[in-house]
């Protein structure tokens, strides 16, 4: 991973977990003994489960040659040191005085590590429950974000799973989430990463007004940072593969999806109509001065076509939406600009224009997630992918941080996937690592961020990206 891709995790929030080891591991063996109780269907078994020696808790990675999985994944989990560790160390962050000062601000009392609305990301087996007993003896919120989270309740296929003769579609088929989908691990990755409608898994503008992180998600980069596993050619044999530009392009569009689902959902307006969450914070959240030598950073963003004065929606995913359509469903592009401008418009009017409105971006969002999935996307379209994001057309609607940061971090996942599949050299990416470090600093600091600064910075690094064709 270069450096820039390190960059990325504070910018997309996984700098919040703070480096904690919780030492989980199960005593060897401990999986077969504890799959041995029954448990009913759809029942975390917790992380103990997956912990013995001869599973996933090694501490060393299989030989290629000895086996289908690495079996140090809890290993690499438990991290203490890097963002791979960030899922376990998801409830030690409640500890934390940070989250007992959010706790205190919002008026809550008591502590997060038994707030409902905190246990619901921040533990396995959506923490809301009342007692980790309810889950199952072999669960425990001190575990974390654990492998249930991502990997789907293990009660109907722990024991199948490692079987001999069994088969991931059998597994998939008794409870198991189909991570190799890109439209799957998304689903999964936005209930906590963005937001659902199960109890204990939303973020509201009050909780972000009290201290909570910022939220953001870019599927391969995340998948990237949490990848516990090898994609060789027995993974590709069982599971098939999946490129990185699919992954990206892919989860952008279920984000836009997810994101106008909610809005349209109670959780729209959970406080007041629009719930602040799903507007763009940079618009509101600028420096402001009475100084007559004051130079105010605002520019004009003509694809959103807003009066001045009203607050965004967060476009982040539709801005990149936009220019992977160009390139890969042109077809498909101008309707789906189309329906972006007039959401943009029906912030302006009463609540059943805009829900129409979110109802037909949403279709089309889904339906480039359909095109996207079938589509070739070589190394031409990925060069092309690139320069449209950062073409006049595009970077024009970089006005807000948000989308600036998607913006860096599609730049920099398009561009790995080209190093993955053999397109480039990853010592020519090295090359120019430092256009692209510099595309990242434009946007470390939202505090500091300039929307000319960072065009002129996104404008080198893809520069410096078509002398690699």
């Amino acid at each position: 991973m270069g450096v820039s891709r390190k960059i990325a995790v504070g910018i997309a929030g996984l700098a919040a977990f703070a480096a904690a080891a919780l030492g989980l591991l199960a005593a060897a063996d401990g999986a077969l003994a504890t799959a041995q109780q029954p448990l009913a269907k759809g029942t975390f078994a917790g992380v103990a489960n997956c912990g013995g020696s001869t599973c996933h808790g090694r501490s060393v990675p299989n030989d290629p040659s000895e086996g289908v999985v690495r079996q140090d994944e809890l290993m690499i989990w438990q991290d203490p040191a890097s963002a791979s560790g960030a899922h376990s160390r998801a409830y030690g962050v409640l500890e934390e005085h940070r989250s007992q000062q959010i706790m205190n601000a919002l008026g809550w009392g008591g502590s997060a590590t038994r707030e409902p609305r905190c246990l619901g990301c921040h533990a396995s087996g959506g923490g809301f429950l009342s007692t980790a007993s309810a889950i199952s003896p072999g669960i425990a919120r001190t575990d974390g974000v654990g492998c249930e989270s991502c990997h789907g309740p293990a009660s109907g296929w722990l024991n199948s799973h490692y079987a001999v003769g069994g088969t991931h579609a059998a597994n998939v088929a008794r409870g198991m989430v189909p991570l190799e989908s890109p439209r799957a691990r998304a689903e999964v990755c936005l209930n906590c990463h963005f937001g659902s409608g199960q109890p204990g898994r939303f973020v509201t503008h009050q909780m972000m007004a009290a201290g909570h992180p910022r939220i953001s998600f870019e599927l391969d980069l995340f998948s990237t940072l949490q990848a516990h596993h090898n994609e060789d050619e027995d993974y590709a044999r069982r599971k098939g593969r999946i490129s990185n530009v699919h992954m990206w392009a892919i989860g952008q569009a279920v984000a836009l999806e997810r994101s106008l689902s909610l809005f349209i959902s109670e959780r729209g307006h959970e406080g007041i109509f629009p719930e602040f969450y799903f507007l763009d914070c940079h618009s509101c959240h600028r420096p402001i001065s009475d100084q007559p030598q004051f130079n105010p950073t605002v520019v004009a963003n003509r694809a959103r076509g807003l009066p001045n004065g009203y607050p965004p929606y967060n476009d982040e995913n539709m801005i990149m939406l936009a220019a992977a359509a160009r390139v890969v469903a042109p077809q498909m592009a101008t309707r789906f600009d189309r329906a972006s401008f007039d959401f943009h418009q029906a912030m302006t009017g009463d609540r059943s224009r805009l829900a129409a409105a979110a109802a037909r971006l949403r279709q089309e969002a889904g339906a480039l997630a359909n095109a996207f999935s079938s589509a070739e996307i070589g190394r031409a379209q990925v060069f092309r992918i690139i320069d449209t994001i950062t073409s006049n057309a595009i970077s024009e609607r970089f006005t807000d941080y948000a989308g600036s940061v998607q913006a860096v971090m599609a730049t920099d996942t398009l561009l790995s996937s080209l190093v993955a599949s053999g397109e480039i050299s990853q010592e020519a990416v090295q090359g120019i690592r430092a256009d692209i470090n510099t595309a990242y600093q434009a946007v470390s600091e939202p505090n500091a961020y300039n929307p000319r600064n960072f065009r002129a910075s996104l404008g080198r690094a893809a520069a410096a990206i078509r002398r690699l064709r």
